[in-house]
């Protein structure tokens, strides 16, 4: 069995590191990070970074991998996965993926996205988040949540295309887009699922995600007062979680 991880925005999959460690320690081994374009990965010259070319990117990944897949997927890795929900779940045989709440109705972008969809004001941002020593980037990722040693690698490892991909993907995104994305997936016969709610996630409206996961029929792992990183503040708690939900489905 493969399980497969996509990472978010503004990550590598130097953010995994911490719960593939714990994975590996519970024998699972057949553990494989994607990396979209842009973020972690070079953006190709006619990739526009929409939403929709995105879910093909992953299509496309996912379609040359032979054996049965188990996504797990955070932050924009969850927006992709629930867009490839919609178009071909025959590509997987389950699920885990955080901000469920980015596609129920009900969902308002938080104020950074707001600001990377607005003209001038995003590229103003972009400068700013790419501005500054090494050291005074991985500072501020730190002081988001990030820990310094994952804070480090991500700045280290990251693309150069990766504030085009921002501006493009979010403001291919704006609502309502989403919110059409989470009717459609109402609609579709999904495989089994576990929505993993970091209920102090500022990022995502956990409650939100909590509905959706009723919704869908997906199973939940709560991780009270934990927030967007999740994978490395509570890596242990969430690999068990993960064993134990890929369990229920051999």
């Amino acid at each position: 069995m493969t399980r497969v991880f996509i990472h978010g925005n503004p990550e590598t999959t130097a953010i995994w590191g911490p719960l593939l460690n714990e994975l590996r320690t519970r024998r699972e081994s057949n553990l494989v990070c994607l990396s979209a374009p842009g973020f972690g990965a070079p953006r190709p010259d006619d990739f526009d970074a929409l939403p929709t070319s995105y879910v093909d990117w992953l299509v496309g990944e996912l379609e040359r991998i032979e054996s049965p897949v188990d996504l797990v997927a955070h932050d924009w890795g969850a927006g992709h996965v629930y867009g490839l929900l919609a178009q071909r779940p025959d590509l997987i045989r389950s699920w885990a993926a955080d901000c469920a709440g980015l596609v129920h109705p009900e969902y308002v972008w938080h104020d950074m996205a707001k600001a990377w969809q607005t003209d001038e004001i995003g590229e103003h941002v972009i400068e700013m988040m790419m501005a500054g020593s090494v050291n005074e980037r991985v500072d501020r990722f730190v002081e988001l949540g990030m820990t310094e040693q994952i804070a480090a690698a991500i700045v280290t490892e990251t693309d150069p295309s990766i504030g085009g991909c921002i501006l493009d993907l979010y403001r291919g995104a704006a609502q309502p887009v989403m919110a059409d994305l989470g009717r459609t997936l109402l609609a579709t016969e999904l495989p089994r699922g576990l929505v993993l709610d970091a209920t102090g996630d500022a990022y995502s409206q956990p409650d939100l995600g909590r509905d959706m996961a009723e919704r869908f029929g997906a199973s939940v792992f709560t991780m009270e007062g934990e927030g967007h990183w999740w994978m490395c503040s509570v890596a242990s708690a969430a690999a068990d979680a993960l064993v134990e939900f890929w369990s229920t489905l051999d």
